[in-house]
Parts: structure tokens; sequence; C-alpha cells
């Protein structure tokens, strides 16, 4: 749990918008581009630089990750009604990164929609390229469960220069990472760090968790939103999305949006502007030896149903949270009659945690195999799984 005055999400808003300078990102500035004053008409053809060969050797080569990527990476402005994109409590600023030669950037939904519960749709959002170039881009869809937008612009005279997805399959804490993006509207900067933690359980713009996230000490700060974090190989593997602090600032304690999860993201905005995700309708603790001991359980290790929401597809297929409540070890509340999800499609269920990974992969209407424990006995059940209700978070700094 974060300590109070923690700051959730690491997009800057209100004055950093400042830091694009006394030209700001509009003044009439149009999806199609425009160079600097003075410079004549940009080009007609989209120029796309491929980056290749950046993992050769094995080695982590920060200043060749910088110089062949930076350019891919954008500083996005939100421009609010009643604000200037030059600044004001009406603009907000993070970062994005291209992703092909069409114009779509990557960025995370709270740079462009704000924090919750209000989650306002932006009068405009800007896009400044390292370059200097500075576009107005359109949102082809946002994802409030996974916190991913995806922009676009017009490509035409523009240099762009495409990120490329990896993937978290053999990731290990330790592994070295670098984050680009526009901490405290400081554009194009590079910190660098290792994986910090895997599996990680993070916020979303609602009452939902997003899970598998990266946590890493690169520092991340205010603006880092919505930039990559990438690997030695210069592939993205997570979307920077939030630290974890006492004062505001970046403490070593950053955290990314899985690049698998985005991934799933992506595709479902690019085709239908919007993601839907599968719905267990479960909150689960977990249940480990020494509790496991005290309920008189069969099994060490799981998911220990704590709440099953009335209406839900755990609800329709049986599962329960009991009706009898116990305290151990300090903790009060603890469901003590209630199921224990221990397997979902035959994958083993260890953790929370493991609930919301092995659902996420999964589509409304799709049904799961799973197996569950009740005092000494142990059942499947077959749930077809729902749409995620739209339920924007209420408490957008815990």
């Amino acid at each position: 749990m974060r300590a109070r005055g923690a700051s959730r999400y690491a997009a800057l808003a209100a004055a950093a918008a400042l830091a694009l300078g006394a030209g700001g990102c509009g003044g009439g500035s149009s999806s199609g581009g425009s160079g600097n004053a003075g410079s004549g008409p940009p080009p007609e053809k989209t120029r796309v630089r491929v980056v290749e060969g950046l993992s050769k050797g094995g080695q982590f080569d920060a200043q060749a990750i910088y110089k062949e990527l930076g350019p891919g990476v954008v500083t996005v402005v939100s421009q609010y009604s009643g604000g200037s994109i030059l600044g004001g409590s009406g603009a907000a600023l993070g970062s994005g990164f291209v992703l092909d030669g069409k114009g779509y950037i990557a960025t995370n939904a709270h740079v462009v929609l704000g924090d919750p519960p209000k989650l306002a749709q932006p009068k405009a959002v800007y896009i400044r390229f390292s370059d200097g170039n500075r576009v107005q881009a359109q949102i082809v869809g946002t994802d409030i469960f996974s916190d991913v937008a995806l922009l676009k612009v017009d490509p035409t005279g523009l240099t762009l220069t495409p990120l490329k997805l990896g993937t978290t399959h053999g990731l290990i804490v330790g592994s070295p990472v670098a984050a680009i993006g526009s901490p405290f509207g400081e554009e194009q900067s590079l910190s660098v760090g290792v994986v910090s933690g895997l599996h990680r359980s993070i916020d979303s713009l609602t009452n939902f968790k997003i899970e598998d996230a990266i946590q890493t000490d690169a520092a991340i700060n205010h603006g880092n939103s919505g930039g990559p974090l990438l690997d030695a190989g210069g592939k993205v593997i997570g979307i920077n999305s939030q630290i974890q602090s006492t004062g505001g600032g970046g403490e070593g304690v950053g955290f990314a949006v899985s690049v698998d999860t985005v991934r799933r993201s992506l595709a479902q905005l690019r085709s239908k502007h919007s993601a839907a995700y599968a719905y267990l309708g479960v909150t689960s603790e977990d249940l480990f030896p020494q509790l496991a001991k005290r309920l008189g359980l069969p099994v060490g290790h799981g998911a220990l149903v704590a709440k099953v929401e009335p209406g839900g597809p755990a609800k329709a297929a049986g599962i329960s949270a009991g009706s009898s409540k116990i305290t151990f070890q300090g903790a009060s509340g603890v469901p003590s009659n209630g199921d224990v999800i221990v397997a979902i499609d035959g994958h083993p269920v260890t953790q929370s945690n493991d609930v919301g990974e092995f659902i996420l992969p999964q589509r409304p209407g799709d049904h799961v195999q799973i197996e569950l424990v009740r005092g000494t006995s142990r059942r499947t059940v077959t749930v077809t799984l729902g749409t995620r209700p739209r339920k924007p978070s209420s408490s957008p700094t815990p």
C-alpha cells in the first residue's frame, strides 16, 4: 500500500507544459504538422528510421539505445477547456513513443484523460518530436483498465523512429533497463536501472488492478508517464506509468505496465477504439501455510475468496466467500469457511494476483475451469466470464 501523500501517476500537470518553450505546441498547428517558422514547407514524404542490431554482443549500451531510439520518444501535451498549451491549470504533459510509420503513438491513458475520477476528454492533444516538429494528434482510443492510450498523427513530412514491442518472457529481476521521457518537462531525458520486481499489481484508472506490472529503480518522475521502458536490445518491455513516493518525487520505485498487457490493449484500440476485459467478479487474498493450518485446509497456497460480486459470473457459478470471518496475525475479517481458488484452466494459483493474471488473457464470454477447495472438499466449476464494468477509481492518490 502506498504511503499517504504518495504520487500514483507520473504525468506532469499544469505549468510543466511551459517546458515546451514560448513557441508552444499549437498556435494553429494541425495534424499535418509544420516545421520551424521561416524554414519553408515541410517535405511531403514520411521518413521512417528502422533501427536494428542494438543487442549485438548481448551488452547493455545505454548510449546506443538513447542515440538510436531517443528520436522515437515524444512529448505529449493535453489541452483541456479553459487552459493553454503554453501552461496553466488546463494543460498536462507526459511522454509517448512511436509505434510505426503510419503515425501511431502509444502513451498512458491518464496522460490524455487526467487522473480519476474525472477522466476528462481533452480539448486537443499535441505531440512534440525530438527534432522540434509539433503536430496535433487524434485519440484513437483509451483503455482505462490497463492505462494505455493510442494516438495518431498525420505522418506526412515527419521523420519517425518506430520502437519495437518486446516481451517479458525471460525477463528477470536484475535485468538492465532504460527509460526515456520528459520528466518535469525535461524532454529526451534518459535514466537507467534494473528490473526491481516482476508480477506487481498496480492501480489502474478504475477499481480494478493492473496485473503483471514491472517494478524498476530507473528514475521515473512526473512527465515520464507514457514513455517506454526498454531492455538491453532496445525493445519496449513496458510503458512507464506510476511512481511510489512519500514526497511526490522519484524514489527508485517506479512501475511500468507490462508490454504483454500493452500489446493486447493496443490491438483492441486499433480495431475497436476501446478495450473490453473478461470479468470473474471476485476479490481474493493470499492463502499461506500458517493461515491454511489455522483454517484446517488441505492446501497451503491459493487465492482465498474474500468477496463475490452480486450478479457476477463467479456468483452464478456458486463460488462463495463464506459467512464466517476470523482475526489472524492481527488481520481482522479473514474469510474462514469460503472457497479457495487453487487452479484456473489447470494452471496452479498460489497467490491472489494469479487470478487476475490468468483471467487477463481471456475474453468476455469465454469459459474457464476453476478448481476450488472448501474445507476438506475439492471441486471444479465452469465459469462463463462476463465483461468488466467501467468503474472509474474514486481514489486517485491512495
